[in-house]
């Protein structure tokens, strides 16, 4: 060990065998003045854990640091990744580095310290119950060490917009020392996510809400880095603004459209535990509910057409006509009118001057049918017919 000051004993230092293979995901770049240190809390806090230092090709020798460590420490490992690619990145490589090697517990810890390993039980503990455990530092018992004001406002000021936009309830959205079930890993497509910084630790809390695992917050206390710089910096802040923001917008067009894919309310109730709880009665269970499966409907008889019966008798069917055809409903009906009954031929004056006056007579009489009297013949003519709709079933 170099002249770091010796580990602090751990809060228990408890051995975890039940819950399977551990690991500590150690994100590192420059910190060449904190890596040898928090290993070293780290493997006194829980023994029985391993550690994963993942480094960015650090320029200042972070990662031959680190290759010493676990010369000497089976429990250590190395990722040497090709350059400073972000921390998102950097914890997405240690998920499938550990996931592939068969870990079952996977921890997200910073190397700067102020991820205190020495709590790292407290969310080891709480995770036996839960599928994803977020160490937070606003709940009762959380605390900050040595932030001014303004961070204290950004970190608080970003949750709460973040817990608005997204309908989460979660006091601490944007922490970075939590602990994932692998199943949890697994189950809310990693592979996708794409943010960093801050909007990463939104953006992996967000789709385990929205996938229905089961979430809680335990107490922290964040210590202010001693040694070295923070990676903090606007673009950081920047995207997890816009990213959240427009994440919040996509919601609330979903919800408008009637489609609730990731409407994750959770309780009104804000109640939380005591300090010495590893979870909060409002924040145990954020998951989000399916909406339910509409019920198959019922099968039902197909409709059928009502049969038309064949008319056998077409002349059955008709009422009984007239003796004589009028000659408005004729004309009405658009019927031709009746041709002369041969047998009256005889009868009538071959002379054409007779015929004219046997025209001038019908044309008189259809003069003399009222409007009342033609609609009267009219409906009478139409309900002679067989294929009129009154025939119709």
């Amino acid at each position: 060990m170099s002249a770091h000051e010796p580990a602090a004993p751990a809060d228990g230092a408890a051995e975890f065998g039940d819950l399977g293979k551990v690991l500590v995901i150690i994100p590192t770049y420059n910190e060449s003045e904190n890596v040898e240190g928090i290993v070293a809390r780290v493997r006194a806090a829980a023994p029985g854990v391993d550690v994963l230092v993942a480094d960015d090709n650090s320029p200042d020798g972070t990662g031959a640091i680190a290759d010493a460590i676990a010369e000497n420490d089976p429990h250590v490992q190395v990722m040497h990744r090709k350059g400073k690619e972000g921390l998102g990145a950097a914890y997405l490589a240690g998920f499938h580095w550990g996931i592939d090697r068969g870990y079952d517990i996977l921890v997200e810890m910073d190397a700067d310290g102020s991820h205190q390993p020495e709590q790292l039980p407290r969310l080891l503990e709480a995770i036996r119950d839960a599928d994803l455990v977020l160490g937070s530092r606003w709940v009762p018992g959380g605390a900050i060490v040595n932030w001014p004001a303004s961070r204290k406002f950004i970190s608080r000021g970003g949750s709460t917009y973040s817990r608005m936009m997204l309908g989460l309830d979660i006091r601490d959205v944007t922490g970075g020392y939590r602990a994932f079930r692998k199943e949890t890993l697994l189950g809310i497509d990693m592979d996708s996510v794409a943010s960093q910084g801050y909007c990463f630790q939104v953006d992996l809390a967000w789709r385990a809400v929205r996938n229905g695992f089961r979430v809680v917050e335990v107490p922290i206390t964040f210590v202010e880095r001693e040694r070295g710089n923070s990676k903090m910096s606007r673009a950081i802040l920047a995207e997890a603004l816009w990213r959240v923001t427009a994440w919040g917008a996509g919601r609330g067009i979903d919800k408008v459209r009637g489609r609730k894919p990731d409407d994750a309310d959770g309780p009104d109730d804000e109640t939380t535990a005591p300090a010495t709880a590893t979870a909060l009665p409002g924040t145990d269970t954020v998951a989000e509910t399916a909406a339910p499966t509409a019920p198959a409907a019922e099968p039902h008889e197909p409709v059928q057409e009502p049969v038309k019966e064949p008319v056998k008798d077409a002349k059955a069917a008709k009422p009984a006509a007239p003796a004589k055809a009028d000659t408005a409903a004729d004309a009405v009906q658009g019927d031709p009118a009746p041709a002369d009954d041969p047998a009256d031929a005889s009868a009538k004056p071959a002379a054409s001057e007779t015929k004219a006056k046997a025209d001038t007579d019908a044309d008189a009489k259809a003069t003399e049918t009222t409007g009342d009297d033609a609609t009267e013949s009219a409906a009478t003519a139409s309900a002679a017919r067989p294929d009129s709709p009154a025939e119709r079933p």
